[in-house]
């Protein structure tokens, strides 16, 4: 274990950036060693608004992480979100010169690498190509296309891009803290990772990540990731909301929406008043608690109209035999699993991150407001897509055994010119000393 490859996740949010440190342990859970959290002051619904703020509670929050694991952070995986992210599908094809030989990986990666290719939208970059279908020979439906004879490969992408400063603004945050960025992926697909199962995945099932600036939605089906979105809506205007409808100041409506707060109105007690200190001197405030749930539960179910009008416009509705998992801070909120529920008609839980974890020396990381965090740790020791993961791991067998058979038959080729140029030399000393006479 003292060998064992660790992975530092680092989520940029809204409300918290977050550094979680994790290792592998011999069951194959990810075992965390620390974690150091910072408030996020420079970052507005998922985008770095201010470089400074957000370079100091980077720094803490690593800083913290060392000192929980004892161990030196220099690379970490970033994850980013914000309403600037766009997903689209797009088409590829190639053509092989040879019908002989079967489909490679080395194929399947030709045709993945020249979506990176595309023509996107100026000022956007692309940070993710997820295939989705394949065909051999017009052949559709295929999963996976390794293996099979062809000369036409086709396939489907499911194409992420994100604006190029918000991506230039991160990585330029992360150098600053004298850290390097070695992956960044869309917080969604991150998530997805730590709070789902893979009968889910394969049933269908969207993912909402509900966080403090942005609610993030991935919906997979045949264990494979059919669509992305990001809806600039999150618990941070409803916190707004709490402030301007009752009147209060901000870390009092955030602590109203976090220790009282319900998403359904019905379920307050009409006769339950909670007293706010007032300012200098003038008296307490009372709050209703029914009136507070009024204003939560007006803004909810425009989030949750939003999370369903996604999932139509994929086409998805009645598709997902998974339904709904909610996951993030945002999905602690009481009585928010029955409205989702009642506005979509689907069956809805609430996502935590245990299933791919092992004990670990923080507990707190099991709740879902890390979800993304521990995500961001997976992700560095796995594909987004499991097939990329095959692919990697018949490259790294397949190649040394290549590389072998090569190596042996020029060994075996440079042998038989020898022993053919020797039988030669023997044969023209024999007819010079040959006498005839």
């Amino acid at each position: 274990m003292e060998n064992a490859k660790i992975v530092v996740g680092l989520d940029i949010g809204t409300t918290k950036i977050c550094a979680i440190v994790g290792r592998k342990n011999e069951y194959g859970k990810l075992e965390v060693l620390g974690m150091g959290k910072a408030v996020s002051d420079g970052v507005v619904r998922g985008i770095v608004s201010n470089i400074d703020k957000t370079i100091f509670a980077i720094e803490k929050a690593i800083k913290e992480a060392e000192a929980q694991s004892g161990i030196d952070i220099g690379v970490v995986n970033v994850g980013i979100a914000g309403q600037h992210i766009r997903s689209s599908i797009h088409h590829g094809s190639i053509t092989r010169t040879t019908t002989d030989d079967e489909i490679t990986v080395e194929d399947v990666n030709h045709l993945t690498s020249d979506m990176y290719k595309i023509v996107i939208p100026p000022g956007s970059e692309i940070i993710h190509v997820m295939p989705q279908d394949y065909y051999v020979d017009y052949e559709e439906g295929i999963k996976d296309p390794v293996g099979m004879s062809g000369v036409r490969l086709e396939a489907d992408f499911h194409v992420i891009t994100a604006q190029t400063n918000a991506i230039n603004n991160i990585n330029k945050c992360v150098r600053r803290a004298s850290l390097e960025n070695e992956n960044l992926i869309l917080e969604p697909l991150a998530s997805s990772l730590s709070v789902l199962g893979d009968e889910e995945k394969e049933a269908g099932v969207c993912l909402v990540d509900s966080g403090g600036g942005t609610t993030n939605i991935a919906i997979s089906h045949e264990s494979i990731i059919r669509h992305t979105a990001v809806i600039p809506l999150g618990g941070n205007i409803i916190t707004l909301d709490i402030k301007e409808g009752c009147k209060v100041m901000t870390h009092q409506a955030e602590l109203l929406k976090t220790k009282f707060g319900k998403a359904i109105a019905e379920e307050a007690n009409p006769n339950e008043i909670v007293s706010i200190p007032g300012l200098r001197n003038r008296a307490p405030k009372e709050i209703s608690i029914k009136n507070l749930a009024f204003i939560i539960e007006a803004r909810m179910q425009e989030i949750v109209e939003h999370i369903h009008a996604e999932i139509v416009t994929a086409g998805f509705e009645n598709k997902l035999a998974g339904g709904i998992v909610l996951t993030g801070g945002g999905s602690q909120m009481q009585n928010l699993k029955q409205l989702v529920e009642y506005m979509t008609g689907m069956d809805v839980r609430i996502g935590y991150p245990n299933e791919h974890l092992g004990k670990s020396k923080v507990e707190a990381v099991k709740t879902p407001m890390y979800a993304t965090s521990i995500g961001l740790v997976l992700s560095g020791f796995r594909a987004l897509d499991d097939r990329e993961n095959r692919y990697n791991e018949a490259m790294g067998i397949d190649r040394p055994n290549k590389e072998k058979e090569g190596k042996q038959k020029i060994g075996q080729d440079f042998f038989r010119r020898i022993i053919d140029k020797t039988k030669s030399l023997l044969m023209e000393d024999v007819d010079d000393t040959v006498d005839y006479n």
